[in-house]
């Protein structure tokens, strides 16, 4: 997509949802974790947020760099109206290849908006940090996985999960508890269920913060929180998907 060097085309964060009040006010948003992981390859393109859950519209998929859906306390599943229009808005945008990538709720939705299906996770909540494992052939010659080691370690909070693929994606990782840590459609569009964009703050946080839900499902948030650690191969997907928004800007 060519753009004049005096107006640079954004990279568009979508914001789908936020954290928790008691996280939000130590530690930010997921917008402002997503920003920082894409500032230091956005190669001086904009970063602009736009509040989808609020119902504010996406520009035309044309009119950006790239987008990056967030995670969300929502569920796909309640097929909101704010949350339908934005999948359709993601289709389009895979049909004009502009690149995309979901975490968590926006890779539900990237799913669900492709034809996939997304339902509660038979096993109840996944959260911690956890092993991921890249399918070797699939994720070989791919522009965001191919760097990944044949494991690496990733912060996860989800109840709900892509259950069935869309038509044509591509698997690309996954583990014991989730297949579909991630896959893509078409050239660039992804969608990750792990969250990239998670320091160990906030996933420590969000073992705190869920603790009684977690010890009623039968989970033991000290043994969660000890296995908390940094996840830096799993954040380099944000400014490599940076790197490639920069490239076709």
């Amino acid at each position: 997509m060519p753009s004049s060097a005096a107006t640079p085309l954004p990279i568009v964060i979508a914001r789908t949802g936020g954290t928790f009040e008691v996280l939000r006010g130590r530690l930010g948003d997921f917008a402002d974790w997503v920003r920082t992981g894409l500032a230091a390859e956005a190669g001086g393109l904009p970063v602009t947020v736009v509040d989808a859950a609020a119902g504010a519209p996406l520009p035309e998929p044309g009119a950006i760099a790239g987008v990056v859906l967030t995670g969300s306390h929502a569920m796909v599943t309640d097929r909101a109206g704010w949350s339908e229009g934005l999948g359709r808005w993601l289709a389009r945008a895979v049909a004009a290849r502009t690149p995309v990538l979901g975490i968590c709720y926006g890779h539900q939705l990237l799913a669900h908006a492709l034809g996939g299906e997304v339902a509660d996770h038979p096993d109840g909540l996944e959260i911690g940090t956890v092993e991921v494992h890249p399918e070797p052939a699939a994720a070989a010659g791919d522009a965001l996985f191919a760097p990944l080691p044949a494991a690496f370690a990733a912060q996860v909070v989800h109840h709900q999960s892509v259950r069935r693929l869309p038509p044509g994606a591509v698997r690309l990782a996954g583990n014991a508890f989730e297949p579909h840590q991630a896959f893509r459609v078409g050239p660039c569009a992804w969608g990750v269920q792990f969250h990239p964009e998670f320091g160990a703050a906030a996933m420590q946080g969000y073992i705190d913060t869920l603790a009684p839900e977690l010890r009623a499902a039968g989970h033991d948030p000290q043994r969660l929180g000890d296995a908390v650690r940094a996840t830096p191969e799993a954040a380099g997907l944000l400014p490599r998907f940076a790197r490639l928004c920069a490239r076709g800007a």
